[in-house]
């Protein structure tokens, strides 16, 4: 059995993560309420199954077989409709128990049957008062509890039980875990270990801007006085127009972290381990401490507790002091002799229990941040024990050692899967595995890299050495033994891991029984790529000839198959959509395979059947790969395809291959429904006729391309036909729906090329091309369900007919079935070496055009449709990681990037589009420089590896012409040259070739990186150039240049510009960092919950969708524990539905938590932070928290001008937000500012007749009007009320709204003028009409804030709301006949964070 720990023993609260927020200020953890969920069956027959929510904080997992112990069998059907079953959350019947500790009074806790004893262990170690102790058991009536035993299944334990905690003896395991513990209290507020990124630990910032938690903190503040106190003026550098870009207030100084000083030092004492003697008298170890008042004692630990002993530095006396105060707890006895201790260590752990927990729950990935302070290298006796002993020992807490991997990642997946418990069981098993894994995989590789592992081929030469760690078997990213010389040498050995790591992601989420994949990390450190996989049993031992049973070891020389693999990759092969094909072996005879010919498969000497090296799984990129004799389609020759690329690796990603079948699919059924309706039309069909109209059509719909899709037809339309497609889309669509949380929910993907007529006035209203040929024939909706009544059929009773138009159909869109729509790929076509029997010649001419459809679908549609998306703003992207996901989710890969970027260069709106070209070239700078980066690190030995690498940022952004090198023998010079050992570690290289690298030599190597990879051409040779050409911000580009290739820089105020001096010294490089690769593993059952919610909400039904994202949210903890990306977006979510239902708090406590964990788990400066930020200062706002909503705005701000700079579409909607609050507090010339920038940028990057830029105008007006400046007022309300007129036409509402207001504006601005004249005609003693000068009520402010962010709420009658859901409905019927009267975006409730109604 696995057993799954963690190391971090008891830093975490155990509560359930659902219910952390409310605990987080009272310290008591006692409101552990755990949900549970009961799934009615979908069959209705109402059998529920039991699921306790086990509490997912990953900070302690048990062995399994006590993890749940099911009753119900509740079977539910996860994959397909889980909107069908009734989701009904009752609260567990929890009960409350006494808890009894000695020395402290008995306290009440909340508690649930489900939980286990070791629950309530880790509550007790995280409560102030009793976080002390670690070695205890619990015992009810004298008998001590089982640690691993459900509360329910404990005899007498009820309602008022009264358990008592008894200190147990220790061990050297236990003592070894107190005095870690104690570290972790002592540390808990320090934050070194997120900025050296270590044990799951990151940074966030939010409590600092927000004083606190936001709940109270609202509380307490009266609300009315608050106005007068609000400084509302921001530091000068966010002001629009402001041109410095600091970097130190990216970090601002938290005065709790000045930690205070509980000791001096606290370490291991050179006097363990204890003699054979003192072993016999019960010590365990010995400590050596330094209290703050300077004195100096040597600790024993016991089996009975610590005690002070007689040893001093250089004599061992082992005999108790006098007095000894034997204390069964460190902190005890350290309190009884030292009084700072004491008074410290209290004030410490109030202040650790007030933070939100969010802020200290290890992530499940290290996040590492490229910018920290100096931080001060204090003696940290666990740290250094962790550094020598690599952690192998006790960290894991289980026997044998160390843990194997392999066996771990293979029992996870085969544990049950047929209901719902037992899916989320082994989600959460296989989740935790997986992040486990990367951790360790992570140390290794780093541990290779730095020379600190001895390879198991010590004899070859560096880069050919493989090596094996904590059974983990690691290897070098180049081309060891020419293995790859035909593909590109040591490019395609680069490639090669990356590709394989796509294709184990995608085997894995296929998920089928009984086939195997490798754990598998790519990690990339000082400039190596190492490959981490999990070691197969056995391989080790044979020579891998004899264990290949299908597959190929040299690239389709010599190839084998084998029936068990055929079985077990067919089911594959459909969600795949790999081809079975058969190639030739070198004795000439026929092989099947269903995969590529490198994917091998072994049987290990545990029996299971494991597939390696799926670098191939998904077909070749033929715009990238130069074939004799092949031709490709016009539409990639037009831009230059194909193109020479560094290796022959480059393939499809698999969502473009999931784009592609989904846009042929919609062509096949619009062909057979023509065709259908011709043979209607003339009854006496010539069958001369049909195959060319199919022809004809086939073209028109070619190139016009329109498949307005919505992009997850699959998994929410529930009639979807696609009985041969849906199910594995839905699979498909998931990461990338999840990644983008709500915003991909409701948008039709048209990928059209682009309408120039349509994008001229920047509105881009997406004429759908292709309705109007679907409008104009009367009776196609009829045509298309007979179609789909066709295909969904096997086409075996269908009238021949009608099977000729499917046959039809199926040629003219490259089906490999003649009875239905089925595309699927063979991934060895144009593989060198690969050959084909004769009888599949006409199959393989069919898969080939295929590829080159596909090539040229991603530069005809995709490229066009990504464009599109960023005209009309339904895509932005604001920072390289940002662009690349856009990128990667229409199926685009990055070494597209300068194509991308030449056809927004020829795109007529291309001024709206600066920011993305901006982001995309620095993107494609940063990039190369990476790669030469790489290369560059390579040759530098450890001891220079901070000067070599200061010189690198200094050629790269400083102004500064010569920059020279220091080189490192200034510090140490050893005295005899040292003689050239053969065996060097990998970094080795003690060259200094690195110093004689230039600026003007770096950047000629950039532009010629750009040209030979990314066909795209820089013309600029100094850094300078190239920031005044694209303008593009030197902060950015490093802070870019950083998170690639995992620099840490020393946090303070660079100097890039100055021409004297450079801008790095080599004590500004702190620290550089793994990248790494690896498997997410999902929470499917979650995901469904969650996107079922979101489909809800969009119909209108809010209460429905917000149970059941709440219910994904339950489940989501369940499986990832408290701290996921995808968690982050249900919160987010949860908020928006909390604050349009009315629930201000509530809304502020999700939005608060969303926040927390986008900055913990994806960086406090990511693009999703800064607007994670803008929504938590709007509920604030609604809250009458207006100085924490400034405060918020202005760090989103400044977080933006860091990533992006001022020019970007989404500065607009910023501004507006602050100049909206600035005029709710009366800061009107601020207001201004910020309103009038925004105007700016609005008018800029939609159209000048855009209602955005209408509504920008109405804004400034309001303020003009507060200042009582009329005349400017009415010239804007003019500006927007011809916009309204224009696009709206005289009789709708804005347009009436805007009139109205202009007719006030003009009484005002002709009173105004009286009063004037009045006072010039009689002097001071005029009688002056009191003027109304309004400031604006909050209300008014906080509607036009929700106007602008997108939100809007719809004062509804009961009788409204029927209408409204009827009217919905109606819609979605329409849909589904696929003839929607207008674009979905109109429904009229919008959750979307990305289409603003205006």
């Amino acid at each position: 059995m696995v057993s799954k720990t963690d190391d971090i023993p008891a830093s975490v609260p155990s509560c359930n993560p659902a219910d952390l927020a409310d605990e987080a200020g009272d310290g008591a953890q006692d409101g552990k309420d755990t949900s549970k969920t009961r799934l009615k069956d979908s069959c209705g027959c109402g059998h529920s199954a039991d699921k306790a929510m086990v509490n997912g904080d990953g900070a302690h997992e048990h062995t399994e077989e006590a993890e749940l112990k099911q009753d119900g069998t509740g079977e539910v059907d996860g994959g397909e409709e889980s909107n069908e079953q009734e989701v009904i959350v009752i609260q567990d019947t929890g009960f409350t128990v006494k808890i009894q500790a000695p020395g402290t009074e008995p306290f009440d806790l909340q508690v649930s049957p489900q939980e286990m004893v070791q629950e309530i262990h880790q509550v007790l170690m995280d409560r102030e008062d009793t976080c002390h102790r670690t070695c205890f058991s619990l015992q009810l009536d004298g008998n001590v509890l089982d640690n691993f035993a459900e509360l329910k299944s404990i005899e007498g334990l009820q309602e008022g039980s009264l358990l008592k905690v008894v200190e147990e003896p220790y061990t050297v395991r236990e003592a070894r875990i107190h005095v870690r513990h104690i570290r972790d209290l002592l540390k808990s507020l320090d934050p070194s270990d997120a900025y050296n990124g270590v044990d799951c630990n990151s940074l966030s910032f939010l409590s600092i801007f927000t004083d606190g938690d936001l709940g109270d903190s609202g509380k307490r503040k009266k609300k009315g006085s608050e106005l007068e106190q609000i400084d509302c003026t921001p530091p000068e550098h966010i002001l629009p127009g402001s041109k410095e870009r600091p970097l130190v207030p990216l970090q601002p100084q938290n005065k709790d972290w000045k930690p205070m000083q509980c000791l001096k030092v606290l370490t291991m004492s050179g006097w363990n381990p204890p003699p054979g003697n003192r072993k016999m008298h019960g010590d365990l170890m010995y400590l050596y401490i330094v209290t703050v008042e300077e004195r100096h004692v040597s600790v024993t630990a016991s089996t009975r507790g610590f005690y002070l002993n007689q040893s001093t530095t250089y004599t061992f006396n082992p005999k108790p002091a006098n007095p000894s105060f034997l204390s069964h707890s460190l902190v005890e006895l350290l309190s009884q002799i030292s009084p700072a201790f004491k008074k410290n260590f209290t004030a410490l752990q109030k202040k650790r229990v007030q933070r939100h927990p969010f802020e200290r729950i290890a992530t499940p990935f290290q996040v590492y941040s490229w910018t920290a302070p100096q931080v001060d290298h204090a003696m940290d006796c666990v740290r250094a024990e962790d550094a020598y002993t690599s952690r192998l020992g006790y960290e894991e807490h289980i026997p044998g050692q160390t843990r194997d991997w392999n066996e771990e990642l293979q029992t996870t997946r085969e544990l049950p899967r047929k209901n719902l418990p037992e899916r989320l069981l082994r989600e959460r098993a296989i989740f935790k595995v997986h992040s486990d894994f990367a951790a360790a995989a992570t140390r290794g590789a780093m541990a290779v890299i730095d020379g600190n592992v001895m390879a198991i081929n010590p004899g070859e030469e560096t880069r050919m050495q493989m090596f094996i760690w904590n059974n983990i078997f690691f290897s070098l990213g180049f081309d060891v033994r020419d293995h790859y010389r035909e593909l590109g040498g040591d490019a395609a050995a680069h490639a090669a891991p990356t590709n394989d790591l796509n294709g184990v992601r995608a085997y894995g989420a296929v998920d089928v029984e009984g086939l195997y994949t490798l754990g598998t990390v790519v990690v990339d450190y000082r400039g190596y790529r190492v490959t981490a996989q999990s070691i197969i049993p056995g391989i080790l031992e044979r020579e891998q000839e004899q264990s290949v049973i299908y597959g190929s070891i040299d690239f389709g020389k010599t190839v084998v198959s084998h029936s068990k693999y055929m079985e077990l990759l067919e089911k594959t092969s459909r969600p795949l959509k790999v081809q079975r094909h058969n190639v030739l072996n070198e004795k000439n005879d026929t092989v099947e395979l269903c995969s590529s010919v490198e994917c091998k498969g072994i049987i290990g000497n545990d029996g299971r059947h494991y597939i390696l090296d799926l670098l191939r799984t998904f077909p070749p990129d033929l715009n990238f790969l130069p074939v004799d004799g092949e031709e490709l389609p016009p539409e990639s020759q037009r831009q230059g395809f194909p193109r020479q690329h560094r290796h022959r690796l480059a393939c499809l990603r698999q969502e473009l291959i999931e784009a592609f079948v989904e846009h042929r699919y919609l062509l096949f059924m619009k062909m057979a429904a023509l065709q259908l309706m011709q043979q209607k039309a003339n009854k006496d069909t010539n069958k001369s006729e049909t195959p060319a109209i199919t022809e004809t059509s086939e073209t028109t719909t070619e190139s016009n391309t329109d498949t307005t899709q919505t992009q997850t037809t699959a998994s929410d339309s529930p009639s979807a036909p696609t009985a041969e497609v849906s199910t594995d889309n839905s699979t498909s669509a998931a990461p990338q729906a999840a990644t983008d949380g709500e915003e991909n929910s409701l948008k039709p993907a048209t990928n059209g090329p682009l309408d120039p007529a349509a994008t001229q006035n920047g509105e881009c209203k997406s004429p759908l091309e292709g309705k109007e040929l679907e409008e104009s024939i009367p009776g196609l909706a009829q045509a298309k369900e007979l179609a789909e009544t066709l295909v969904a059929e096997d086409g075996s009773g269908i009238d021949p007919k009608s099977r000729e138009v499917v046959l039809n159909a199926c040629k003219a869109v490259g089906s490999i079935s003649n009875t239905s729509f089925d595309i699927r790929f063979n991934p060895d076509i144009f593989s060198p070496g690969v050959r084909f029997p004769e009888d599949s010649v006409d199959d393989v001419q069919k898969q080939k055009q295929l590829l080159k459809d596909a090539a040229a679908f991603l530069v005809s549609c995709q490229i066009p449709s990504l464009v599109k998306d960023c005209l009309d703003h339904s895509a932005l992207p604001m920072d390289g990681a940002t662009l690349t996901e856009a990128l990667h989710q229409r199926g685009i890969n990055i070494r597209y990037l300068g194509t991308v970027l030449e056809f927004v260069d020829k795109t007529p709106a291309k001024s709206q589009l600066e920011h993305f070209y901006r982001i995309g070239i620095s993107e494609l700078i940063t990039r190369c420089a990476k790669h030469i980066f790489k290369t560059y690190l390579q040759g530098v030995e450890l001891s220079a590896l901070s000067a070599a690498v200061s010189h690198f940022l200094n050629c790269f952004l400083s102004s500064f012409p010569d920059a020279v090198a220091h080189l490192p023998p200034d510090e140490l010079v050893s005295r005899r040259k040292n003689r050239k050992r053969r065996n060097r570690v990998p970094g080795g290289g003690d060259n200094t070739a690195w110093a004689s690298l230039t600026p003007s030599e770096l950047w000629k190597n950039i532009a010629s990186e750009a040209q030979s990879y990314y066909h795209f051409t820089i013309q600029c040779d100094s850094v300078d150039q190239v920031v005044e050409k694209y303008s593009l911000q030197k902060t950015t580009l490093l802070r870019e240049i950083s998170i690639k290739t995992g620099i840490q820089i020393l946090i303070k105020e660079y100097n890039f510009d100055s021409r004297h001096k450079p801008a790095f010294t080599e004590e500004d490089i702190l620290n550089i960092f793994p990248v790494v690769k690896h498997v997410n593993p999902k929470a499917s059952d979650a995901f469904h919950f969650f996107q079922s919610g979101q489909a809800k909400v969009q119909q209108g039904f809010l209460k429905e969708g917000c149970e059941l994202i709440n219910e994904a949210l339950n489940l989501f903890n369940n499986v990832y524990g408290a701290m996921h990306v995808e968690i982050c977006a249900c919160l987010r979510l949860l908020a928006r539905l909390n604050y349009i239902m009315g629930d201000h708090p509530e809304a502020l406590s999700n939005q608060q938590k969303a926040v927390l964990m986008s900055e913990r788990v994806l960086g406090i400066e990511h693009p999703n932070t800064i607007q994670e930020y803008m929504h938590l200062a709007l509920y604030c706002f609604a809250n009458g928290q207006l100085s924490t909503a400034l405060k918020l705005l202005y760090r989103a701000r400044y977080l933006m001008l860091l990533v992006c700079g001022e020019d970007h579409p989404e500065m607009a909607l910023l501004d507006s937000n602050i100049g909206l609050v600035l005029h709710g507090v009366m800061e009107y010339d601020l207001s201004l500012r910020f309103l009038e920038n925004a105007l700016t940028i609005n008018t800029k990057y939609h159209g000048p007749r855009s209602l955005k830029v209408a509504l920008s105008h109405h804004l400034v007006a309001r303020v003009y009007e507060s200042k009582a400046e009329f005349r400017s007022a009415l010239q804007h309300e003019k500006e927007g009320y011809t916009i309204y007129k224009n696009q709206m036409g005289e009789a709708h509402e804005k347009t009436k709204e805007s009139s109205e207001y202009l007719k006030y504006l003009t009484q005002q601005a002709v009173a105004l003028q009286r009063t004037m004249n009045e006072i010039y005609k009689n002097g001071s003693n005029a009688s002056i009409m009191p003027l109304k000068f309004t400031a604006p009520s909050m209300a008014s402010v906080l509607e036009q804030l929700n106007i602008i962010n997108g939100i809007i709420f719809i004062p509804l009658s009961q009788k409204d709301l029927e209408n409204l859901k009827a009217e919905v409905q109606r819609r979605q019927q329409l849909q589904e006949l696929g003839k929607s009267e207008d674009p979905i975006e109109d429904s009229p409730l919008e959750l979307e964070d990305k289409i603003p109604i205006d």
